[in-house]
């Protein structure tokens, strides 16, 4: 991707999330906003792949807004989840490693796979090689590393292919 694209993406999500922060268009704060978000855009026009590897398709940006809500609904589901091992008497618990495949070529969405694993209760992302992610499972369901990649990174990375590739 050019430096221009990368310098442009990163200005306008840097501005869009000073005038959500400040809740303003007064002159002055826009003036700051847009200062700052030079700035930061011209250091890291060749680093911040987050939003320079995001593909800006009208359908990517629509899966990006769902990966969003997917994301907070599986965030909930796993605190439920993790809460009712806690507060179980058996506390079922079964921790161990899994390793899972992704099918994403995509640098960031690798990462972002990873990290989305990682904020999600009862697992963290321990390692990821290529295509591989080494994953701590509080309640390991199974070994098999296609069960394992369906039941941990299937619903992500539907998400993250058409953001990412």
């Amino acid at each position: 991707m050019s430096k221009a694209r990368n310098f442009t993406l990163l200005f306008a999500t840097l501005t869009l999330f000073w005038v959500l922060l400040n809740g303003s268009l007064a002159l002055d704060v826009l003036v700051v906003g847009l200062v700052a978000a030079t700035l930061i855009a011209f250091l890291f026009r060749d680093g911040l792949a987050v939003v320079s590897e995001l593909r800006t398709s009208p359908r990517a940006l629509i899966t990006t807004v769902r990966y969003v809500f997917f994301f907070i609904r599986e965030l909930v589901k796993a605190n439920l989840n993790v809460a009712r091992i806690v507060l179980s008497p058996a506390l079922p618990l079964n921790p161990g490693f899994v390793k899972v495949r992704t099918r994403l070529k995509s640098r960031m969405g690798r990462l972002l796979l990873a990290n989305s694993i990682t904020l999600t209760p009862g697992t963290l992302t321990v390692d990821l090689d290529g295509e591989w992610l080494y994953i701590h499972w509080v309640t390991v369901d199974t070994a098999d590393v296609e069960a394992a990649t369906a039941a941990i990174v299937g619903g992500f990375e539907e998400y993250l292919e058409v953001m990412y590739g």
